[in-house]
Order: structure tokens, then sequence, then C-alpha cells
């Protein structure tokens, strides 16, 4: 009956581990937010260049298009704050003469930032999920 026991205390003090490690249930946000930065800079780590944060939002009824087509930013570092309240999963790629410079995740009912270094000049952004950017979902970003 003893080596019954060995077997059980494993599993039962690995579970009290998780149980201890959870986080606080008394909070009364029940909100999520997704924030995913994708990052390519080719400006030396140490160097600071102003930018611009521009919001872009999906239709929110489920229609398979962006709010916004147009958007304008300064050069430096970039950052689309990108909100989908629609239960369809969009995201948001940015490229640059068919490059891609950066995206967030697929998201639905949520919210994500993608954060880029931009030189001046013209971007394209679309939704990556199969058929949406046939379907027109795509826009400019113009930065100055």
């Amino acid at each position: 009956m003893n080596s019954h026991l060995r077997y059980l205390a494993l599993p039962i003090a690995i579970a009290a581990l998780l149980v201890g490690c959870g986080g606080d249930d008394n909070s009364s946000d029940t909100s999520s937010t997704t924030e995913t930065t994708t990052t390519q800079t080719e400006a030396p780590a140490t160097e600071q260049t102003s930018g611009d944060t521009v919001d872009l939002q999906a239709n929110p009824e489920g229609a398979l298009a962006y709010e916004e087509t147009s958007l304008t930013a300064k050069s430096g570092t970039v950052s689309i704050d990108f909100t989908n309240d629609s239960p369809i999963g969009h995201d948001v790629v940015v490229d640059q003469d068919g490059k891609e410079i950066s995206r967030t995740p697929i998201i639905t009912e949520d919210s994500a930032v993608t954060t880029f270094d931009a030189k001046p000049g013209t971007y394209t952004f679309y939704c990556s999920v199969p058929g949406h950017r046939e379907a027109g979902m795509e826009g400019t970003l113009t930065v100055k």
C-alpha cells in the first residue's frame, strides 16, 4: 500500500505547486488584450528615433474591411494600434515593395500592436487571412 502512495505523492505535489503559482483571481477586469510587437530596425539599438502611433480598426460588424484605408505617420518608430471588435479573425501586415516589414497576430474581439522602423515612403497594409485582402481589406500608410 505504501508504494501506491508514493506514485500519488508526485502528481499531488506538482498540482499544489501549479495552484500556488496562479494569479490574483480577485481582479474585476475580465478584458483580454493581446499585444504583439514585431520590430525591424536598421538603426543601432542605442539610437532612439521619433515616430508616430496610428490607430487602425477592422469593421466591427464583421465586413471584410478596415475602417481606415489611408494612414499617415512620421518617420521613425511607427506603431499601429490595431483593434478588431468583430468575431471574424483579422490581422495587419505591413509591407513595402512586396517585402513584409511587420505584422500583428490574427485576432478576434481584441487588439494588438505592431511596431517597426519606418523611413519616409509609401507602405501597404493588409489582412493576410485568405480571401480578405482580395475582398478589399487593405490600405496605404504614408510615412513623412
